[in-house]
């Protein structure tokens, strides 16, 4: 069964007075890019989360967000008096040197100004840790839970453009006879028109036209693409992490339409393999999503 690149999972806990929250999301990505928004108690195990993720997602452009929500006791917030008297005493000074009104609303003045706050930070309790863990472990659950239900739809979708393909290849049957009836008619005709003007070898001529119509046949092209679309089938449902794979299943496939269109000669067939092309560019969108 194959995964989509795309997810989002949310897991929450409470410790203490804490509500910690853990919010990871997946985009597609040709490789595993990680970033993390962590609060500052947090930060220092940014490497063991990014190890964390590294071993449970294999490809995406993930981003995680670790964050307190109503922060509780996380840490203290107080006034950093001493500063706030320097301040003070810097522009009452400042105020009487140059002659200009000390402000009337100092508080407000006073506690816009750097360092007017301190912050004292508790440190990470090693029980809140494991918590911690238990929770990022659950978003990554809930993630991998989206990527799989968006694999589903996925597989819908490849399924039914793959089926298209393949139906689309048997209309082209009556036409590929047809076609080669037509070539020769027309041939046949040139060549008694020819024929009336000039002298040529027969032989030899003969030889070319077996040649030319030889060119013109598309059987291997069929065989191959048939091919391919059972690939692309067989690699999705019994490979794990088959999107790179299938990427390169979609390029082969779109080589034997290329090839089945530049063969064709037939309007009929022409209008037959733009509709794959359509079926195939859909498939394409879609299979860089896949995990």
């Amino acid at each position: 069964m194959i995964q989509s690149m795309t997810g989002f999972g949310k897991a929450t806990c409470e410790y203490g007075n804490k509500k910690i929250v853990v919010e990871i999301k997946s985009l597609n990505s040709k490789q595993l890019d990680v970033s993390t928004r962590i609060s500052g108690l947090y930060r220092e195990k940014d490497i063991e989360i990014r190890n964390e993720i590294s071993q449970r997602l294999e490809r995406g452009k993930i981003d995680l967000s670790l964050y307190i929500d109503n922060s509780g006791k996380e840490s203290v917030t107080q006034i950093n008096q001493s500063v706030v008297e320097s301040y003070y005493q810097q522009i009452k000074t400042l105020s009487e040197n140059i002659g200009i009104e000390v402000p009337g609303n100092w508080f407000e003045v006073l506690l816009r100004l750097p360092d007017t706050m301190k912050t004292e930070t508790v440190e990470l309790d090693e029980n809140e840790w494991i918590e911690i863990k238990k929770t990022i472990a659950e978003a990554i659950d809930q993630l991998t839970s989206f990527r799989i239900q968006e694999g589903k739809s996925l597989e819908t979708v490849f399924n039914e453009r793959i089926a298209n393909i393949g139906q689309l290849l048997l209309e082209t049957a009556p036409f590929e006879a047809e076609r080669v009836e037509k070539i020769k008619t027309r041939l046949e005709e040139n060549l008694q028109a020819l024929s009336e003007k000039i002298d040529y070898d027969k032989n030899r001529l003969e030889q070319e036209l077996i040649f030319y119509i030889e060119k013109l046949d598309v059987n291997e092209e069929k065989v191959r693409l048939r091919n391919h679309l059972d690939y692309f089938m067989e690699t999705m449902q019994h490979e794990k992490s088959p999107g790179k794979k299938l990427g390169f299943i979609v390029q082969e496939i779109g080589r034997e339409i290329n090839t089945l269109g530049s063969k064709a000669n037939n309007s009929d067939m022409q209008k037959i393999v733009v509709l794959m092309k359509d079926h195939l560019e859909q498939i394409k969108e879609q299979v860089l999503n896949v995990l």
